[in-house]
């Protein structure tokens, strides 16, 4: 349910994002599944595959269900807004884009879910945040910025013709134009499938993961301020982050402004004491190797007791 230049990088950050919400879950997993002592023999291969990964099924379940048809539908309501205008009508969208688009976004979503999957079972929490926030970026950079400057100007406007108009008329009236659109009324209704069930998905995986043994050792704050930090650093920095770099490029050009940007963000990300970090250590996300809290289970915690 989204223009085609940006389905992709959205599809890959719903994939990382859905494996950083079940972050603890994929570790416990992962420690049962090696722990043969207390498991049967014939169950521990199961768990062991990536196939009987329940979070795995679910993510390319939610892509194959909500965003592939939304996005197939948008795109035969309105092949010239899901292109951002790039084609006017039917006769210019080439049929392999419906099978591209199917198959790009399922895989899209699979290859997000297992990089953060796999960064967050070695301990590299913050690197898998860091994943969905590019992700993220790119999704707001292109619905911002786009390729020309004008992928805001894309976004609101509902073809070709409104596009061409826009420098006729304010801002406001743009804008108020295409959300009394019928395009506008599609994305509302679809949106609340597609984006409540995302945010679900994924405030329900966080905190189920809280509720694991010793999920909650690591937040340092109530539950609910958890969720808020959380999709601020999911949602609202990349957000700020996409209009920033557009400022950067249209005032310093290209080159200049993203390096500038890289600069910027690099300061905010990267750096062990970075502001950014410690809101990440707030939530209680894991910050360890899978194998080095294997403590935590259940039955060790109660053979541990006097």
């Amino acid at each position: 349910m989204i223009g085609l230049p940006a389905a992709l990088f959205w599809a890959y950050a719903i994939g990382s994002t859905f494996a950083l919400s079940a972050a603890r879950q994929l570790q416990f997993l992962e420690r049962r599944a090696t722990d043969r002592a207390g498991l049967p023999r014939l169950l521990a291969p199961r768990l062991i595959s990536r196939a009987a990964n329940p979070y795995l099924c679910l993510t390319l379940l939610y892509a194959a269900v909500l965003l592939v048809p939304t996005g197939l539908f948008l795109m035969w309501q309105n092949p010239s807004w899901s292109t951002m205008h790039i084609a006017d009508n039917h006769r210019g969208v080439w049929a392999g884009f419906a099978l591209l688009y199917a198959g790009g976004v399922v895989t899209a979503t699979l290859l997000g879910f297992l990089l953060a999957q796999a960064l967050c079972l070695v301990g590299a929490g913050y690197w898998a945040y860091l994943n969905c926030v590019g992700g993220h970026f790119l999704l707001f950079g292109t619905l911002v910025h786009g390729w020309d400057g004008q992928g805001y100007r894309r976004f609101l406007t509902t073809d070709a013709a409104a596009l061409h108009a826009w420098p006729d008329d304010s801002v406001i009236n743009n804008v108020l134009r295409f959300l009394t659109s019928g395009t506008f009324l599609t994305l509302l209704v679809l949106g609340a499938a597609v984006l409540g069930t995302l945010l679900l998905t994924e405030i329900g995986w966080l905190a189920e993961g809280w509720l694991l043994p010793g999920g909650a050792q690591d937040r340092k704050v109530p539950r609910l301020l958890a969720v808020a930090i959380a999709g601020a650093g999911l949602y609202g920095l990349p957000l700020l982050g996409a209009l920033l770099a557009s400022m950067l490029v249209r005032f310093l050009g290209f080159p200049a402004g993203l390096a500038a940007f890289a600069v910027v963000a690099g300061a905010l990300l990267l750096p062990r004491r970075s502001p950014v970090r410690r809101l990440y250590g707030l939530v209680g996300l894991p910050s360890g190797h899978w194998r080095a809290t294997a403590d935590l289970l259940p039955e060790k915690r109660v053979t541990a007791r006097p």
